[in-house]
């Protein structure tokens, strides 16, 4: 954390927010962005979890929820973003430079944990859009290989060129030098695309209800005693997939109780 900008924050914002410098913005697209910023050594969250981020201003907090897409091991923190270009935040969010101040919430939370769901041989993890955040913290944690015999990644998207960090699942993840060992042969990227071409077309509702999913990757049809799962996404994705899974038996988890599946309550009216 840079204590400079920390120490300049008004004492009613600096109880609840810490200032954090940025080190990196990457545009993926006219649409999608990352930022990488510093972290706090007493910033402590759970591979999942999400946080309140963005910038002071005229002297208050504009802030929303972001996951996390960091690990809870990295030095660092990083937040990848859609672009709203009349959103109140992510107007200004996307325009940040090195150097640039943000804000980080210090009360990080969230359901999208692998401690909220019962034991099962394979987890998947179900994300539209910027939802591949919090499961970009979950792929990079050790824990999530050691109760999993399998995980499952897909990420849906309009375009071919939303598929942000398809090359860093596929071929970096895979050749870490620490996580390799684990990740290359439990992890399975399934990327989807609903408005152009591409190897697998169609939204994940339908990729699943139909049986597709499973049928493209050699996988046995869902069941609740075997496949765990986790969503995050558009609303209408979370809402169909929750009717979907309640169907085949899933029962919803959370916080209090573990479950056979999990969708972050704080994205649904988002």
């Amino acid at each position: 954390m840079n204590t400079q900008l920390s120490a300049a924050l008004p004492e009613a914002i600096a109880s609840k927010y810490t200032a954090e410098r940025v080190l990196s913005v990457y545009h993926w697209t006219d649409r999608l962005f990352t930022i990488r910023c510093t972290r706090s050594g007493g910033f402590r969250f759970a591979n999942g979890q999400f946080v309140m981020m963005g910038l002071l201003v005229e002297g208050k907090p504009l802030v929303r929820a972001y996951s996390m897409a960091s690990a809870n091991y990295e030095e660092d923190l990083e937040f990848f973003s859609i672009k709203v270009q009349d959103g109140p935040l992510t107007s200004r969010l996307q325009h940040v430079e090195v150097g640039d101040s943000i804000l980080v919430g210090t009360r990080p939370t969230g359901t999208l944990t692998i401690g909220n769901l019962r034991g099962g041989e394979t987890l998947w993890l179900l994300a539209t859009g910027t939802g591949l955040a919090p499961f970009l913290s979950v792929i990079k944690a050790p824990e999530t290989y050691e109760r999993f015999e399998r995980v499952v990644l897909a990420h849906t998207c309009r375009q071919v060129d939303d598929l942000a960090y398809a090359t860093f699942i596929e071929q970096e993840l895979p050749q870490h030098e620490l996580l390799g060992e684990l990740v290359k042969p439990k992890l399975i990227y399934y990327p989807s695309v609903t408005r152009e071409p591409f190897r697998t077309t169609g939204r994940i509702t339908q990729l699943l209800g139909s049986g597709r999913a499973c049928t493209d990757l050699g996988l046995p049809p869902l069941d609740p005693e075997r496949d765990k799962i986790m969503l995050c996404g558009n609303p209408e994705m979370l809402h169909e997939s929750s009717a979907l899974l309640e169907s085949m038996g899933f029962q919803e988890g959370n916080s209090g109780e573990p479950g056979d599946y999990l969708i972050e309550k704080a994205f649904v009216s988002k």
